[in-house]
């Protein structure tokens, strides 16, 4: 047999057949430069082209001795992946019957010379020092939770509820008491030897965490992985988190697959956002691949957030995530106004809110949440009351402004002609109030006082400690110096009534997020909304909320207590893939696939299956995806063409898609 090595190669495809490792000679040209976690070219020979691929082992050829391919190129001497990042998207994609190669897209940014350049050149980062008195300043703030740091430093999975208190930092600016404990468990790791991973929904949360971080560690090691950030920039944060050296790495979602030195934290922070999910193939949320990497890597994981989902809830209840309660409760003042005897039924704010939001005035700012932004996002016709659409695309109308000719919402195109096709009637009616039209009113209602808007398009981050109406969309709101005087949280009963598996989880997540703005001692008025929500709220048992979320979803065999996939395409190809799938899993019964039923573009089916045989409802589903795709590649020349592949594949479906 040959003595010759081969280059094990994964190729960068979206193609499901092309998932494996394919073996490729090593040029002797390429025999220093092909080593393994380097990007590469090979040649694809049923495709006749060139492809850019991964290069994850290196090995002996198989006793066949058959020829192979020689590698075409090693385009980068740095080997961007790690055998630990390799392992976690390989698990990831598993898991999720994807693909290994769409993993890695997310995780590893695309190559730009000139910053590989630079990073080749450049001195290796020193380790970073921490002070002693930033250690005993870490070690004061996880003591407020008992057994916490123990658990950082032993590599437990814990779930905390963070205090729901502004805090100030250095800069004399504010953040949320969670960013200082995130900041707090990432400062004791490093001063341990090991690198932290701290993800958050979005960048206004990255920026309260770096604020939380400055002057406490050095500059250099923290690690910032933003989805807005410019491609050379990302990629020389990449860069920066493969030096042998411990960092602090603070990103989006996609931060979770950083291959730092020494792992030794992995904290995640409001895993109930939505912008955790990610909606790229093959669509494995934050917090999955976060418990596949505390189980690779051993590092600790910890969930923090004002509120608890249903699936860190679960975890808890299997004992599998422990939870760590605060050694000191703190609860903002929770008050639920209605209206009070003869007052308007339809009043959006009633006088103890009110009265509430002109006493607060006279100290500082005040936050008003409403559920939309906008004039009138909602137009309805003004004698039968029925919604206002666009004739071209049936979209809902709504008004930019008092008087503004009404416009749709899907396609953009103005309606001044419109008239309601149940009565004829032209006339129009706006049928809710966005944070323009609140902000509008609540200017007349507080004359002289200073109206601040913060929503998509007046993005906010902070405002100062004068007196101030600040009025914003859910998950908008800035942060106020010294924290608001008081909150108003508006349009409550609106945002329950959305379609939506998890609006109770969602809406108390928003309002819980919203109360913990307040002062200390500031009132929170929740308005016009009573029930299990509104309790938890005034109670702040947002955990036991959860429990019986579970336990009522638990009979119905509703997610997160069973895992859901589902499954798209022609009627013939789902139903073959489902027949594979009863067959392969003994264990599904009649109720765990509904469907498949017909859509805009063949049929769906669903498919409901406990977590101990996901692995193989997974592995099932997955190899009927790569045959299918097999039998629809294209053919030989001469060859007939086989049906076109429209079989696909989700597993976890978002709960919006059900």
């Amino acid at each position: 047999m040959s003595a010759r090595r081969v280059a094990r190669v994964l190729i960068d495809s979206p193609l499901p057949q092309l998932d494996r490792l394919f073996d490729y000679e090593i040029p002797a040209s390429m025999a220093a430069s092909a080593v393994p976690g380097v990007r590469v070219k090979v040649p694809l020979r049923t495709a006749g082209r060139v492809v850019d691929g991964y290069l994850v082992d290196l090995g002996e050829p198989d006793a066949s001795d058959r020829p192979l391919s020689q590698l075409e190129d090693v385009v980068s001497p740095v080997p961007v992946l790690t055998p630990g990042l390799y392992a976690l998207a390989r698990r990831c994609a598993d898991r999720a019957a994807g693909s290994a190669s769409d993993i890695l897209r997310l995780a590893i940014p695309k190559r730009m010379v000139r910053a590989e350049k630079a990073w080749l050149a450049a001195a290796q980062p020193e380790t970073p020092a921490v002070a002693p008195a930033q250690i005993e300043w870490a070690e004061g703030v996880l003591a407020a939770f008992p057994g916490l740091e123990d658990a950082i430093l032993r590599g437990g999975r814990v779930a905390v509820e963070a205090p729901p208190v502004p805090a100030p930092v250095f800069d004399g600016s504010a953040v949320g008491s969670w960013a200082l404990l995130l900041a707090a468990a990432a400062i004791r790791t490093v001063a341990d030897g090991r690198s932290a991973i701290l993800v958050v929904p979005d960048h206004r949360d990255r920026g309260q965490l770096e604020a939380a971080l400055a002057g406490r560690i050095d500059d250099g090691a923290v690690v910032r992985d933003d989805a807005r950030q410019g491609s050379p920039a990302r990629y020389a944060a990449f860069l920066r988190s493969l030096s042998p050296v411990p960092c602090i790495v603070i990103g989006n979602r996609s931060a979770v697959y950083s291959p730092v030195h020494r792992p030794g934290l992995v904290a995640l922070w409001d895993d109930g956002d939505p912008l955790l999910a990610e909606p790229l193939s093959p669509g494995v949320h934050a917090r999955d691949a976060a418990l596949l990497r505390q189980e690779l890597d051993a590092t600790s994981l910890l969930f923090a957030g004002h509120t608890r989902t249903t699936d860190v809830e679960r975890l808890v209840a299997l004992g599998w995530v422990r939870e760590l309660p605060a050694a000191r409760r703190i609860t903002p003042r929770v008050v639920l106004s209605a209206t009070r005897e003869g007052e308007s039924r339809g009043s959006r704010v009633p006088s103890a809110a009110f009265s509430a939001a002109r006493e607060a005035l006279t100290h500082g700012p005040v936050l008003v949440q409403v559920a939309r932004p906008g004039y009138a996002p909602v137009l309805v016709c003004a004698d039968c009351r029925q919604p206002a659409r666009c004739a071209h695309c049936g979209g809902p109308l709504h008004a930019a402004r008092p008087g503004a000719v009404p416009t749709c919402s899907w396609c953009g195109r103005s309606a001044g002609a419109w008239a309601c096709p149940h009565c004829s009637s032209t006339r129009l009616r706006m049928a809710s109030s966005g944070s323009e039209r609140t902000a509008d009113e609540l200017g007349r209602a507080f004359p002289g006082t200073r109206v601040i808007i913060a929503d998509g398009e007046h993005p906010v981050t902070h405002v100062d400690s004068r007196p101030a109406l600040v009025v914003a969309t859910r998950g908008a709101e800035p942060l106020a110096a010294g924290g608001y005087r008081a909150v108003i949280l508006l349009d409550g009963d609106r945002m329950l009534l959305a379609d939506d598996l998890r609006i109770g989880e969602a809406c108390l997540r928003w309002w819980s997020n919203a109360a913990a703005l307040a002062a200390p001692g500031a009132p929170v008025h929740l308005v016009g909304v009573a029930g299990p929500v509104a309790r938890s709220l005034a109670t702040w048992t947002q955990a036991a909320y959860a429990r019986s979320e579970l336990a009522d979803r638990t009979p119905l065999r509703m997610p997160p207590t069973v895992r859901v996939a589902a499954v798209d395409g022609t009627r013939t190809a789902v139903e073959s893939a489902l027949a594979v799938l009863r067959t392969d899993v003994a264990e599904l019964d009649g109720d765990s696939i509904l469907g498949p039923v017909p859509r805009d573009e063949g049929v769906r089916a669903l498919v409901r299956f406990d977590y101990s045989v996901g692995a193989r409802v997974a592995g099932s589903l997955r190899a009927s995806v790569v045959d299918a795709a097999i039998r629809s590649r294209r053919p030989a020349k001469g060859r007939p063409a086989g049906p076109r592949n429209t079989l696909k594949v989700r597993v976890d479906v978002p709960d919006l898609d059900l």
